[in-house]
């Protein structure tokens, strides 16, 4: 079993990385390997809309790490999204490298994220994290994935690095999160075991809203 773990902030070992690394404790002593990936500095180029990833099962874009992050979450069983509260929103770098990650990941027709245990954590100075996390749920709903809740919102409090390990409530909600995303990892590997399958997917239907 392994989890992803993608870092959004501009600051690799920042407070946003320190959040993921106590859940990371949690899953290493429940014997789940997890590997974060950090979103970079570079610009991230927002989905254009080409259709080129339907052709070429991957993103035209292949110079920023969106590909490698859908063929890391190919392999691993569970997601969790850190990001930086930024005008009450996440950063617009991980904003664009989910959108383009989750369209090419579906587009490419290896279904990278459904059923997959996935949940958000967002790291502020003050506040909008509430904003935050319902932003990057939302990537996780359309892609089928549950979310995985602890015992209030995952967000944890902290500007410069390091504080956030003084927001004694926030990090422990957050081993709370690691340990239930744990439990259902577990689950689904009993289910597969005992031949509990995931349930058939229908071809996908379109509509719009002027037919």
């Amino acid at each position: 079993m392994k989890v992803l773990m993608l870092n959004g902030s501009p600051h690799e070992h920042g407070n946003t990385y320190l959040a993921l690394c106590e859940m990371q404790k949690v899953f290493e002593d429940d014997n789940i390997e997890s590997e974060i990936v950090h979103v970079g500095v570079k610009p991230v180029v927002s989905c254009i809309s080409c259709g080129g990833c339907e052709k070429l099962k991957k993103c035209v874009f292949d110079d920023d790490g969106v590909n490698n992050f859908v063929q890391k979450m190919i392999e691993s069983d569970a997601l969790v999204v850190g990001t930086p509260v930024h005008y009450a929103g996440a950063t617009g770098a991980v904003t664009s490298f989910l959108g383009r990650a989750f369209y090419s990941g579906w587009r490419s027709g290896k279904n990278p994220y459904t059923l997959k245990p996935a949940c958000a954590v967002a790291v502020a100075r003050r506040a909008g994290t509430s904003a935050t996390l319902d932003q990057i749920n939302k990537f996780f709903t359309i892609a089928q994935m549950p979310i995985i809740s602890g015992r209030y919102w995952n967000n944890v409090y902290g500007q410069t690095p390091g504080q956030v390990n003084n927001d004694l409530e926030g990090m422990q909600n957050l081993r709370y999160v690691a340990k239930n995303m744990a439990y259902f990892l577990k689950l689904i590997k009993l289910g597969k075991e005992t031949g509990v399958n995931p349930p058939i997917q229908e071809d996908a239907v379109f509509t719009n809203f002027v037919r």
